[in-house]
């Protein structure tokens, strides 16, 4: 990275004199020490790049819809006039085991993005309903894994010794451990009420290392730093410290590292749904659908490619947008 907000940036006053680059350091002229964190970003000005990045608006624009969707989904599937539940037998042929009527897997004014194959329910707002079901358990496990990863990795980069023992301890153990597979075995052994939460505890488990593991690192250096240590001979307790001298240096890395971690826990969904375990019908679920439609896409390859089409595009917008607040971040684009 060449401006993380962790390493170390030398900022000269025209007079060629060294100065202090961080509002929170020590000294200042020519006496201050000429290594000190870089400032981080504000969020207007990570905005005013990101707005000239005709790839970042478009990945906005896709995720902001399907946001929208998954807030008005009720409001939305009653003006399409079909709920995801209900099934319309006449608009699939009997005769051919259940085959939607007319072109494109039944698509018409009635039926926006066709019916489901033998069940005959409304395609369109099952995908409605499908985009909360993922945003709700993809943004859940985000924050729990932020909230997990950001504190057990200030702790551990800031006390060190036995705490950073047990915290390393555990974080090697969990990202070592097979996690697909335990996923798998754990939330078919449980019960499938509330299986979205169970998702979102599951992924979360296993998802807060890897922030931790960073956020440990970052930690240990910006820790060392003379603002720190300043702030700790002046009296302030270990908690402020971590709080107000640490954490906001580390804010740029948190977000990048969750814009980026919000399509992985999409597609960590949608696998498991696919494979039977994840969200259980007749609740919809892009992955469930995808399943769904596996025995019949050389019939129906609508019903296949449009809820694979809605994840590909959410996933790939989050892994864009992630790439692209990286960059401004790294280039000192928004500084």
């Amino acid at each position: 990275m060449t401006y993380p907000p962790t390493e170390l940036e030398i900022a000269r006053t025209p007079d060629g004199d060294r100065r202090d680059g961080h509002e929170g350091g020590v000294g200042g002229g020519g006496t201050a020490p000429d290594a000190v964190v870089a400032p981080t970003p504000s969020g207007g000005r990570v905005w005013r790049a990101l707005r000239h990045d005709p790839a970042a608006v478009l990945c906005l624009a896709y995720i902001g819809l399907v946001v929208l969707m998954a807030v008005f989904a009720p409001l939305i599937v009653r003006v399409s006039g079909w709920s995801p539940y209900e099934f319309d037998q006449s608009a699939i042929d009997p005769n051919l085991g259940g085959v939607p009527l007319g072109p494109w897997g039944g698509i018409s004014a009635e039926h926006w993005f066709g019916v489901e194959p033998g069940s005959g329910r409304d395609i369109f707002a099952r995908i409605v309903y499908g985009a909360r079901v993922s945003m709700v358990i993809a943004l859940s496990a985000t924050a729990l894994t932020t909230v997990l990863g950001t504190t057990f990795g200030l702790l551990a980069g800031y006390f060190g010794g036995k705490v950073d023992q047990v915290v390393s301890r555990v974080m090697d153990f969990l990202m070592a451990f097979p996690a697909l597979i335990f996923m798998i075995a754990v939330l078919s052994a449980l019960p499938a009420g509330n299986r979205s939460t169970l998702l979102v505890v599951v992924i979360s488990v296993f998802g807060w290392p890897y922030l931790a593991r960073i956020v440990r690192g970052q930690t240990m250096s910006v820790s060392r730093r003379e603002f720190v240590e300043a702030a700790r001979a002046s009296g302030a307790s270990g908690a402020r410290v971590v709080f107000t001298e640490i954490l906001p240096n580390l804010r740029s890395t948190i977000i990048v590292m969750v814009t980026l971690a919000v399509p992985g826990y999409i597609g960590t969904e949608a696998g498991l749904s696919f494979l039977g375990v994840g969200v259980v019908p007749p609740e919809p679920s892009w992955g469930q659908m995808i399943a769904s439609s596996v025995s019949w896409y050389s019939v129906v390859p609508t019903y296949f490619a449009i809820p694979g089409l809605f994840l590909f595009l959410l996933v790939l917008s989050f892994t864009v947008l992630g790439d692209r607040l990286r960059a401004v971040v790294d280039s000192g684009e928004a500084r």
